[in-house]
């Protein structure tokens, strides 16, 4: 079994096997996981979320929902799920969310920049990180207006998502660097790879 801790504000990557589960934990409460994945034998194949939403048919994605490729193949499937709160329409933090939102703070790169230098090693390139999966993330969508917000996530300590690839992927995970997304702190995530059954 292979796992580990993420620090606040960093990320990572690692190659999952078509059937292997990765289980995303919520360590300490109230804190969001960036996920993105590519096909591991061709890279320009990569999680969309417009795919998913289409076939999926759905905005609320959880357990039973499938995350699709932008190539229309099935990739993760959601297998657990503790929360039921994830957010598949925002773009990962980078150094201009920050000086957008939060010109009061210092700069970071981000989970954009946590996930480029984490996925180069595969051959991805900055420029082929799309919208992520934001595990735990709580974007409510008012449907009178359309006007979204971002809002602290309501997971606890412990709570997990589990996700059983449909094919050989590389996945590149964060704990997501931006103030509005945990509730004006940063946090660790724990994964680890449970064997395919």
């Amino acid at each position: 079994m292979t796992g580990g801790i993420i620090p606040p504000r960093s990320g990572t990557a690692f190659h999952l096997a078509k059937g292997q589960v990765l289980e995303v934990t919520d360590v300490e409460g109230c804190q969001v996981a960036d996920l993105i994945a590519y096909a591991a034998g061709d890279t320009r194949e990569a999680l969309s979320n417009g795919r998913t939403f289409d076939y999926e048919e759905t905005l609320k994605l959880t357990t039973g929902n499938t995350l699709w490729s932008n190539r229309s193949n099935p990739m993760l499937t959601i297998v657990h799920d503790d929360v039921g709160c994830h957010d598949f329409l925002l773009t990962p933090c980078s150094e201009a969310t920050f000086r957008h939102f939060y010109p009061e703070h210092p700069a970071h790169r981000g989970c954009f920049g946590n996930l480029a230098e984490a996925l180069a090693p595969y051959g991805v390139e900055p420029d082929s990180i799309g919208t992520a999966f934001n595990v735990f993330m709580n974007v409510p969508f008012d449907g009178a207006s359309g006007r979204i917000s971002v809002e602290p996530p309501p997971s606890r300590a412990g709570d997990c998502l589990r996700l059983e690839a449909q094919m050989n992927v590389v996945i590149g995970l964060t704990a997501c660097s931006a103030y509005a997304s945990n509730g004006g702190s940063f946090k660790p995530i724990g994964w680890r790879i449970l064997p395919a059954a």
